[in-house]
């Protein structure tokens, strides 16, 4: 198969956190595999550019990547040339994968397969919820839906990371047709070992951002009866930040919390095996690469409800869940915090149980049946 990804940003642009890895996971699996990989891209890197040369066709890791300019440096990645080459272009392959939604980059891109009668996937990956068409820019977001978002949508398959988010995109749009496979990570294969903490503590690691529900965690640590600390892992909105810190103290937890910042790949890994307990009490997740991360390094994690994998941890014992309300929250950490044979337990058997359920080789395989079965 020729298989075209298109996606806002690509490798090596890790200020975007999971998806990058997960996206350049699966191109380079499924070239692995015997398939001619594209990536369409921009240069965004945040708020600045990557260093690579544009309208070039460059090799990386197997996959061939074309990065394309884009003339806005925010959320929105316009790149008038990455849309004039896909229209030149798109009728060259035989399946089309676009990565993410709503911004005018992949929509327009899914128009344009549209038009051209070539068979496309959208992965949302949890674009499509309530929570998130409701929430932040509402009213554009519903203009896009009702003038062109639906109806091309309706037009392509669909790829959902859990099956919370495989059920949101039904309610979305009836009758729409797709299939589930989680993300595929690239997991380290170090040595794991105990932490060893004066303090029980617990980590949070994602984008800083007022879905994740940080200030439930900050005002349950200002309620707990032990003795606790809670690193914060992650980049985000300055101005959210100060108003994260400014809350701390208010609630007179200040020593309570540690700002690390941005972590690169070997500091996240080594902070997630440090940690007693990895926390993500968001309002809503579509899948959270950083909870199998930290089951890989053998820290148990509580989440909320609105964590797609919360099902999985649930099912396989690997923590615990809990619902939005405080006294659910505080009643949970105290649970994790009191039962360190559990915690034990999982730091001997999380990587077992991670590679026996999102083992890469069975996944890529998923996702070329379903390929397959589209085209």
């Amino acid at each position: 198969m020729k298989i075209l990804y298109i996606v806002p940003s690509y490798k090596p642009a890790y200020v975007y956190g999971g998806p990058i890895e997960s996206v350049a996971k699966l191109c380079e699996g499924i070239a692995e595999a015997g398939n001619e990989v594209h990536v369409y891209t921009t240069t965004a890197n945040g708020a600045t550019e990557l260093p690579v040369n544009v309208n070039e066709e460059v090799n990386v890791d197997g996959v061939l990547v074309t990065y394309f300019k884009r003339i806005t440096k925010d959320h929105t990645h316009l790149s008038p040339a990455l849309w004039r080459q896909l229209r030149k272009t798109v009728k060259q392959y035989d399946l089309v994968h676009i990565q993410s939604w709503w911004n005018p980059l992949v929509v327009y891109a899914a128009y344009i397969c549209y038009k051209k009668g070539v068979k496309f996937i959208v992965s949302p990956r949890g674009m499509l919820s309530n929570y998130i068409i409701n929430s932040g820019q509402s009213a554009a977001k519903k203009l896009i839906h009702n003038t062109v978002g639906k109806s091309t949508l309706g037009k392509s398959y669909f790829h959902a990371t859990a099956d919370t988010e495989y059920k949101e995109c039904e309610e979305i749009i009836p009758g729409w047709k797709g299939f589930v496979i989680p993300n595929i990570l690239s997991l380290p294969n170090v040595e794991i070992k105990p932490a060893d903490n004066v303090v029980f503590t617990m980590i949070f690691m994602s984008r800083i951002h007022p879905k994740k529900g940080i200030e439930l965690l900050m005002e349950a640590i200002s309620r707990l009866s032990f003795n606790v600390l809670l690193k914060i892992a992650g980049s985000g909105d300055d101005a959210y930040i100060e108003e994260l810190k400014s809350l701390a103290e208010k609630l007179g937890i200040t020593s309570k919390i540690e700002w690390l910042g941005w972590q690169n790949r070997e500091q996240k890994f080594t902070e997630l095996m440090n940690a007693d307990l990895f926390v993500l009490t968001s309002y809503n997740e579509n899948f959270a690469n950083v909870v199998v991360e930290s089951l890989h390094m053998g820290t148990a994690v509580l989440v909320s409800h609105d964590v797609a994998l919360s099902s999985f941890v649930a099912k396989e014992n690997m923590g615990w869940v809990t619902s939005l309300q405080m006294e659910s929250i505080l009643s949970k950490i105290d649970e994790a915090h009191r039962d360190k044979t559990k915690r034990l337990r999982i730091r001997e058997e999380g990587r077992t149980t991670i590679a026996k359920v999102f083992a890469e080789k069975k996944l890529i395989n998923d996702y070329i049946r379903e390929y397959r079965k589209i085209l």
